[in-house]
């Protein structure tokens, strides 16, 4: 008897240590719960029916424009080469987001791991400063392609086009990879619940109870730094490259020029005019726009420019038009 009661005191010690340590666990240890969208869960089952038709058109549409691209020899130029880039970027954010979005608003499935919610954090930001980087590099190439004609094959060769693929993923790594160990020097409380769909920076560092400055700064920077300098050389390429068009003496070759920018502008302002509209609201809204509204914009935001960018660039890009018919005639030839 006396062992059996020695064995119960230290079997309730433990369960007692155990529950103390769950409660007093940081949420490197109990993982993180997402919550959807806060104040319409009982909409969630609807609402993850047009997320999963974007979605899906997302990997469609996206998927039919790089394998045209790869597949067609005239294609393979420095304009479509960042076009299929910006393609591969769009499928990737998506996916980074939206199967654990619907996972959450089919099956209640809202419970990530913290290093699982520190990675998809990291390749949701990455992945974003990388798009931002490949519209960069189209402005560019338009830039060239208008105001120095005569020199575009030498300018954008195959090296340059090379380096700057490299340059723009490695400046997307240099810029998001510090915020891993900014979120992991922070001590958390037993808070751990994310009132979004998907792990961001500064939905992590709210769950600490430790100063969170220095992760605020660095966020603040690291959008000025990439984004906000990406949008300052773009509109700088386009106002020399308006200046440039209008100069021309032929009116067709004016509304010639206009018209290869054209699918340009539409995806540049696609991808940032939401963004900037997002990131206002979300700093200055304050309570005057309700959570849901944020978490709704911003599910929008990583799937309605990636569903709308083939079609943007299939109706208006001649040369992409028909590089899709000659894959599916060929792809119709090869299965007779």
């Amino acid at each position: 008897m006396a062992q059996m009661r020695a064995l119960h005191k230290i079997m309730a010690l433990l369960s007692a240590s155990n529950i103390a340590a769950v409660n007093n666990s940081d949420t490197r240890v109990a993982g993180c719960f997402l919550t959807g969208i806060p104040g319409l869960e009982h909409l969630h089952v609807l609402l993850s029916i047009p997320f999963c038709i974007m979605y899906i058109a997302t990997l469609t549409g996206n998927g039919i424009l790089i394998c045209v691209i790869l597949s067609q020899a005239i294609l393979h130029e420095p304009m479509y080469v960042f076009l299929s880039m910006l393609a591969s970027a769009d499928v990737l954010l998506s996916t980074a987001t939206m199967p654990k979005a619907l996972a959450n608003f089919w099956l209640g499935y809202s419970h990530i791991s913290f290093d699982g919610c520190l990675t998809q954090m990291f390749f949701i930001h990455f992945l974003f400063v990388a798009d931002s980087a490949v519209l960069l590099a189209m402005a560019f190439d338009r830039y060239v392609a208008i105001c120095c004609p005569l020199r575009y094959v030498m300018i954008l060769t195959n090296e340059v086009v090379g380096k700057i693929t490299a340059a723009a993923l490695s400046r997307s790594f240099i810029i998001m990879f510090p915020s891993i160990f900014l979120l992991k020097r922070l001590h958390y409380c037993r808070i751990n619940i994310i009132a979004h769909t998907f792990c961001e920076h500064m939905g992590i560092a709210h769950l600490s109870c430790s100063d969170i400055s220095i992760n605020v700064w660095y966020g603040l920077a690291a959008a000025l730094l990439s984004t906000g300098l990406d949008i300052i050389l773009i509109t700088v390429s386009y106002i020399h490259i308006l200046q440039a068009v209008f100069r021309l003496p032929s009116k067709d070759a004016r509304s010639k020029a206009l018209s290869t920018c054209g699918s340009h502008v539409c995806v540049i302002l696609l991808f940032y005019i939401p963004a900037l509209f997002s990131v206002f609201a979300y700093r200055f809204g304050g309570r005057r726009i309700p959570r849901y509204v944020h978490i709704l914009l911003a599910n929008l935001y990583v799937v309605i420019p990636p569903m709308l960018n083939p079609i943007i660039y299939g109706v208006r890009t001649k040369q992409i038009l028909e590089g899709a018919k000659q894959m599916f005639l060929n792809l119709a030839k090869g299965s007779k």
